[in-house]
């Protein structure tokens, strides 16, 4: 017989996010997360998400063994301004039981019809810098810090269940041997005398914060048009703010700006930290910040985790300037494999960004949908 049980106090949360750590134990491929940081996302005072959504954690029992755990989650940001009546479902793990995936998911949709919304995907999160999807290719690659790991199975207990695919995701590399300056350096000069831009490069943090908000301004209005998008709020800009700019060499966040110091495309490039949060085994004390430092000015493997470009600029090779910045960064640092974050298969304009590195698709993940 499977129990269902919600996490609401600290410990119970705790729980909670601890699960996935005896579901993987032992697996090499499987990325923990920091608890302290899980706990604080979860903390409906702390996250800014929460002003905009709202969200449940179960756990499933057989017995008193824990067995699996899902998220049920309302953006009603989405919900209400893009009018899509929908129930999200995220930070999903499960034993390999049809019946434990169909218990947990039916607390979804009685959320979901609860609120008379019309039908549940997942796996996300709160809001578009969250994580997303379920792992469908690439079970035997390392995962990355802001992605869910999962075993095969998960897909296949979605389809038995009646769900269908909603978005396709992609992950892609290559090695740093790849980038030949040739296929950027002549677009980089001819696009700053043509527009009046230049690069905007930085050695400390401090010397990056006082750019961010414009930062997150331009994110919300270079992915306005994907369909799938929900803008972040002033609130959350402070929070992601002080949540991963520190984590990240400010010599890996390049900027563009115009004539009048008005930023036109972004990039953020991080250290992996994959290696370092496998040996911190979820706990920064007494030693996993050291193994985060070290990896935060010592990785030679970078994730390209965002890029945007003002919709102004778009098409007009400014990306070139962006490319060149980093290729000159990244041969200082002698720099070994480059990695993106999962974009959206459909999403052409980006992928062709990448297209003269040749890219390989390492990893494919999807969202699944179920009408209520």
């Amino acid at each position: 017989m499977i129990t269902i049980k919600e996490a609401i106090t600290k410990k119970e949360l705790t729980d909670y996010i601890k699960f996935p750590f005896s579901l993987y134990k032992d697996n090499e491929f499987w990325v923990p997360p920091i608890i302290a940081d899980e706990l604080e996302s979860f903390d409906k005072e702390k996250n800014p998400a929460f002003d905009n959504a709202e969200a449940s954690f179960y756990m499933a029992y057989r017995g008193d063994k824990m067995v699996g755990r899902i998220a049920a989650i309302i953006n009603w940001g989405e919900v209400n301004n893009q009018q899509k009546k929908k129930v999200r479902f995220g930070w999903f793990d499960a034993v390999d039981d049809i019946e434990v995936t169909k218990t947990l998911l039916e607390k979804v949709y009685e959320l979901g019809r609860k609120n008379k919304l019309e039908y549940v995907e997942g796996p996300m999160g709160f809001s578009n810098l969250d994580k997303v999807g379920v792992l469908t290719e690439g079970f035997d690659q390392l995962g990355t810090m802001v992605t869910w790991y999962n075993h095969p199975y998960y897909a296949a207990h979605f389809e038995q269940l009646g769900y269908v695919t909603e978005k396709e995701y992609i992950e892609s590399k290559f090695p740093f041997s790849n980038v030949k300056p040739e296929f950027f350096e002549k677009a980089n000069d001819l696009v700053k005398r043509r527009y009046q831009l230049s690069p905007l490069n930085f050695k400390t943090t401090k010397e990056v914060m006082p750019h961010v908000d414009k930062m997150f301004d331009l994110f919300n209005e270079s992915y306005a048009s994907l369909s799938s998008f929900v803008a972040i709020t002033d609130k959350e800009k402070e929070y992601f703010k002080k949540k991963y700019i520190s984590l990240i060499n400010p010599e890996y966040i390049k900027f563009v700006e115009d004539k009048d110091h008005n930023i036109v495309a972004f990039s953020i490039v991080m250290p992996s930290f994959s290696k370092a949060l496998q040996k911190a085994k979820g706990k920064l004390f007494p030693f996993g910040f050291i193994h985060l430092l070290k990896a935060k000015n010592q990785s030679k493997d970078m994730i390209f985790y965002l890029i945007g470009v003002h919709p102004n600029f778009q098409n007009k090779a400014v990306t070139a300037i962006i490319f060149n910045e980093y290729y000159h960064t990244f041969k200082e640092k002698g720099v070994v494999n480059c990695f993106r974050t999962p974009e959206l298969a459909d999403n052409l304009a980006s992928i062709n960004l990448w297209k003269h590195f040749a890219p390989e698709v390492y990893c494919r993940r999807k969202t699944f949908k179920k009408e209520l």
